[in-house]
């Protein structure tokens, strides 16, 4: 198991690239996530605009 995780010599490596691209991951999804939420209220301000002015 020791052997696995020392990658053969190139230990530093591999988890630094696993680690930067789980960030990566993690911030695209959170960035996703907080887009959703600001586009889905600026949906819903649109469309209570939209239907004061079909009321009036």
């Amino acid at each position: 198991m020791t052997e696995f995780f020392a990658m053969g010599g190139y230990a530093l490596y591999v988890w630094t690239a696993y680690g930067a691209a789980l960030v990566v991951l993690v911030g695209l999804t959170v960035a996703t996530l907080a887009r959703r939420r600001s586009s889905r209220r600026s949906l819903e301000a649109l469309e209570q605009l939209r239907g004061r002015g079909r009321r009036a």
